[in-house]
C-alpha cells in the first residue's frame, strides 16, 4: 500500500520523490529517482544513520547518469552491533522497495555503505552470522546483478563457506584511515570471494569510514584534506561500475 508522495528538498536530488510503503502494520519511507525505461536500477542501502540524503553527491551522480534509484529510509541504529531483528527488517524492506518500484524483470545493482553494504552482501546470497550458532536468516534476492560496497563490515561472513553463494561482480571501496571497517576486512572478503567472482578492491589513502558521506554523523572529524574532490571522484567510479 502506498500513501502520499512528498518531494524531497535535497538540492542535489530535486526530482527525487519520497513515498511511504507498508511493512505489515508498520510503514517506512522510500526515496525514488525515476529514469527512462530500461535504465539501470540502483538499490541504495544506507548505513547506520538510515537517511539516503546524507549521500547526496553519490545519489546525484547516479541520477545524472540516468539511473533509477530506489533508496529506503531506516531508523538510526542505536548500537554499532545491530540485532538480528534490525538486520532482517532492513533486508526485508530493501526487497519490499524493489517490489513496489521496479518491474519484476529488472536487473538491479546494489550500492551500500557500512551496514547497508553488509546487508546487500547477504541479499546476494551470503550467510550472515552475529556469532557462532547465531545465523541471521536473510532471503537472497536474485534481482541483484552486481554490488558496490562502501566501507563494508565483513565480520558477519567469517563462518566457513559463508560467502560461497555470492556470484555477482563486486566493487568494494574503503579508506586507509577507516578505524571502523579497516581495509584488512575488505581485503579478507575479496580473498574469500575471488575463487568464484570478480572483486575489485579500491583503497583511498587517508579516507575514513564517513568520507563517503556528504553529511557524516555529528562530532566526527574528516581526515581527507579535500573531501569534496573525493566525493565527486568516487561517485564517478561508482556510476561507471553501475552502468558497466
Amino acid at each position: 500500500m502506498q500513501n502520499a508522495i512528498e518531494p524531497t528538498h535535497d538540492r542535489e536530488l530535486l526530482s527525487m520523490l519520497t513515498q511511504t510503503l507498508q511493512d505489515g502494520v508498520d510503514s517506512f519511507k522510500v526515496s525514488v529517482q525515476e529514469a527512462a525505461a530500461g535504465a539501470p536500477v540502483v538499490l541504495f542501502a544506507v548505513g547506520t544513520g538510515g537517511q539516503p540524503e546524507r549521500h547526496a553527491t553519490l545519489l546525484g551522480a547516479l541520477a545524472g547518469s540516468g539511473c533509477k534509484i530506489v533508496a529506503p529510509h531506516f531508523e538510526r541504529l542505536a548500537s554499532t552491533t545491530p540485532s538480528e531483528d534490525e538486520l532482517t527488517l532492513r533486508a526485508r524492506r530493501l526487497s519490499l522497495a524493489l517490489d513496489a518500484f521496479t518491474e519484476p524483470s529488472a536487473k538491479v545493482v546494489g550500492v551500500g555503505h557500512s551496514i547497508g553494504a553488509a546487508t546487500l552482501v547477504a541479499k546476494a546470497g551470503a550467510q550472515m552470522w552475529l556469532a557462532p550458532g547465531r545465523r541471521v536468516w536473510i532471503a537472497p534476492d536474485g534481482r541483484l546483478t552486481r554490488l558496490a560496497l562502501l566501507a563494508p563490515p565483513t565480520g558477519f561472513f567469517r563462518a566457513p563457506a559463508a560467502l560461497d553463494a555470492v556470484r555477482v561482480p563486486v566493487l568494494a571501496w574503503v579508506g586507509s584511515a577507516d578505524s571502523i571497517t579497516p581495509p584488512v576486512q575488505t581485503e579478507w572478503m575479496a580473498s574469500a570471494m575471488r575463487a568464484s567472482i570478480a572483486v575489485d578492491v579500491r583503497v583511498t589513502e587517508g579516507a575514513g569510514h564517513f568520507s563517503f558521506m556528504d553529511i557524516p554523523p555529528p562530532h566526527t572529524t574528516e581526515p581527507l584534506p579535500d573531501k569534496n574532490a573525493f566525493l565527486q571522484a568516487y561517485s564517478r567510479e561508482i556510476c561507471k561500475f553501475v552502468i558497466g
